[in-house]
């Protein structure tokens, strides 16, 4: 099977969103990849591990920045109109050219009407163009918008992004996966795989970042701090 087969084949097996990360990186690491392109790969997820990046992410208690971001047909969300509604769950997403990424999207697109029955938004928020978000959000079946952070400027601002080293740019290039393009701009800088719940006076009550992209919670794990939230409004 070849590599577009292989997610599929994953894609249907019922399993829960881990193990498929966990499926495909096995099959990934021994037989779809490269074996240089995987040692460029986890090397550069443990440099980013030993850098400390993750705990400087922004964390449960904190302010979340504002946003006014771009849907992919040029429309401005923003994150002070969805809180006026109510929570907003915010997931970085580091492209299309991301199988583990579009797992972890499907995952949230299958769980979207329970995060919405608690009262929340869902967004996601990727530096890909506006073509390639479209795309996304077409193969992916999604029901909640891809927003366009250019240059990842909302991505600093929440401490999560990072800029890939040149062994990792070599490596993505040899996957196809040639940010300068998917990007249109050539920072080659990504948000690490984040996943935020913050409360409608924009505090940050759910944190989840992770600089192994191969690792993502399960969308269900935000349903106790919306439900707790709605008790709150409730009172």
């Amino acid at each position: 099977m070849n590599f577009q087969e292989t997610f599929a084949m994953i894609a249907r097996s019922g399993l829960p969103l881990q193990g498929k990360l966990d499926a495909f990186e096995v099959e990934f690491d021994t037989r779809l990849a490269p074996p240089a392109v995987v040692e460029a790969l986890h090397r550069s997820v443990d440099e980013l591990i030993e850098s400390g990046a993750p705990a400087r992410a922004l964390k449960v208690g904190e302010v979340a920045p504002e946003f006014s971001l771009p849907d992919p047909d040029g429309n401005t969300v923003a994150s002070k109109t969805l809180l006026a509604k109510g929570p907003l769950v915010v997931t970085f997403y580091r492209g299309i050219w991301c199988p583990f990424c579009n797992y972890d999207l499907t995952a949230l697109e299958e769980s979207r009407l329970e995060i919405e029955a608690r009262g929340a938004s869902l967004v996601a928020i990727s530096q890909q163009t506006a073509p390639n978000s479209r795309k996304s959000q077409r193969q992916n079946g999604l029901g909640f918008p891809i927003l366009g952070d250019h240059g990842g400027e909302v991505g600093a601002r929440f401490n999560v992004r990072w800029t890939l080293p040149d062994y990792a740019r070599v490596a993505h290039k040899t996957l196809g996966a040639d940010l300068a393009q998917f990007n249109g701009e050539d920072s080659w800088t990504l948000p690490m795989p984040a996943r935020y719940v913050i409360a409608q006076d924009g505090t940050i009550v759910y944190a989840e970042v992770n600089a192994d992209y191969t690792r993502r919670p399960e969308p269900s794990a935000v349903f106790p701090v919306l439900e707790q939230l709605a008790r709150k409004r409730a009172a």
